[in-house]
């Protein structure tokens, strides 16, 4: 393979890799810690929503409830973290791509 093909190549995967993440950024990822707490982000990391069930509105709750929700973000930032290796993977080959992505 000639530099030429395999800047072609390169920019190819680029071009995949970015619609991919794209694509990525617009799901949405959602976590219910223990039925009280639901949070839900979407692919490029924004927090969409948190979600408390009534019942867990108790005052002996208010630590637990905050700990959930902190629980909930950082097992969806790991999930997405995840599924943005997992397209690196698929389209370089690399579980941490390359240009940045």
């Amino acid at each position: 393979m000639n530099m030429q093909q395999m800047m072609i190549q390169a920019q190819k995967m680029q071009r995949e890799l970015k619609k991919a993440m794209d694509e990525l950024a617009k799901q949405e990822f959602s976590v219910n810690k223990s039925g009280a707490v639901t949070v839900t982000m979407m692919g490029d990391g924004s927090l969409k929503s948190i979600e408390i069930d009534d019942d867990a509105f108790e005052k002996d709750n208010k630590e637990m409830i905050q700990d959930l929700i902190v629980m909930g973000v950082q097992e969806l930032t790991e999930k997405i973290e995840e599924a943005k290796a997992d397209v690196n993977e698929r389209i370089t080959g690399s579980r941490s791509g390359f240009g940045g992505f």
